[in-house]
């Protein structure tokens, strides 16, 4: 088989495609022939240090395909069935082992690909839509990163749960996309109002009632600026940087904030969390309730070429790696 595999922290530069024996499923785990994987920024925290993690390594977490063969004790999924996935390591790959039941079957009238591109990004716009902070009709949320991946599916989760969604993008292009999923209002990261004083003039000097944000270091501080009080920081990435130690009293003193920094991994632990958390994705696209904007498809072999786009902020939606 084929597979990107990092021999050390860096840049793009140092993924490599590499030739590798294809694996052999063990006992509870399925041989999959990958047919697209999700590029996340999970991977690029990954593949240059930001997240630790034993080296050398192949990347991704994230895709879907058909099962080749299964080991012993498993009952589902079948040899020939379509089955997507998230946190399942080395996806990068032409062929994945994974464990079953960390397997998920494709609906029909999901492509394959299209399930690589939900699985990850829906799931996570899910958890923080639904768990994390609830969002139902008369809530104002503030979408960082409205046009990314995770935005776009995020800013049409709360339309659907009766919210006004405020999106931060970074150019007017950016922003007719992030309006076209239902954003009631777009800010420009450079459009001369610091967007936590366009959020609190959208809605009457309040503050909105939660921020998502995927950003970090450059908007962490006036994402707090933002917020109604009590309201409610979810700080679930840090595409520009760490966040770097915050005094907590500046959440007494900015009005009894909370903030909270969730992972999907823990809203997926238990098999049954993660097939009604997929079930709940993958049957709304099913069903043309949830559009899953696609960016761009690359070649295994140009994966670094995937992760300069992402980096770059020029994507909006999600990037794909077909081998």
């Amino acid at each position: 088989m084929k597979a990107i595999r990092v021999e050390r922290t860096g840049g793009p530069e140092g993924m490599k495609l590499v030739e590798l024996p294809t694996p052999v499923p063990g006992a509870g785990e399925a041989l999959i022939r990958v047919e697209a994987a999700g590029v996340n920024f999970l991977d690029v925290y990954v593949r240059s240090g930001a997240y630790e993690r034993e080296m050398p390594l192949i990347l991704g977490e994230e895709g879907a395909g058909v099962v080749e063969a299964v080991g012993d004790r498993v009952s589902a999924p079948k040899v020939g069935q379509r089955v997507a996935w998230a946190h399942v390591s080395s996806s990068y790959a032409t062929h994945v082992v994974a464990s079953a039941g960390r397997l998920v079957p494709v609906p029909d009238g999901v492509s394959t690909r299209g399930a690589a591109a939900a699985m990850l990004q829906g799931m996570t716009a899910h958890y923080l839509s639904h768990d994390t902070f609830p969002l139902s009709s008369g809530h104002t949320c503030l979408v960082h990163a409205a046009a990314g991946g995770v935005g776009l599916l995020l800013v049409q989760m709360a339309k659907q749960a009766g919210a006004r969604a405020i999106g931060t993008v970074s150019s007017e292009e950016k922003a007719q996309i992030a309006r076209a999923a239902g954003a009631d209002e777009c800010v420009l990261y450079s459009g001369g109002v610091p967007f936590d004083e366009a959020a609190r003039a959208r809605t009457g000097g309040r503050g909105v009632d939660v921020v998502y944000d995927s950003v970090g270091a450059s908007t962490f501080d006036r994402s707090l600026l933002a917020l109604r009080p009590r309201g409610m920081l979810v700080l679930f990435g840090q595409s520009s940087g760490r966040v770097p130690p915050v005094d907590l009293q500046v959440l007494n003193t900015r009005g009894s904030l909370f903030v909270t920094r969730p992972t999907l991994r823990d809203y997926i632990a238990t098999r049954t969390e993660l097939l009604a958390r997929a079930e709940a994705v993958l049957g709304a696209v099913a069903r043309g309730e949830l559009e899953v904007r696609v960016h761009a498809e690359y070649p295994l072999d140009q994966a670094a070429e995937a992760h300069r786009a992402l980096e770059s902020r020029a994507t909006t939606g999600k990037v794909l790696l077909v081998p």
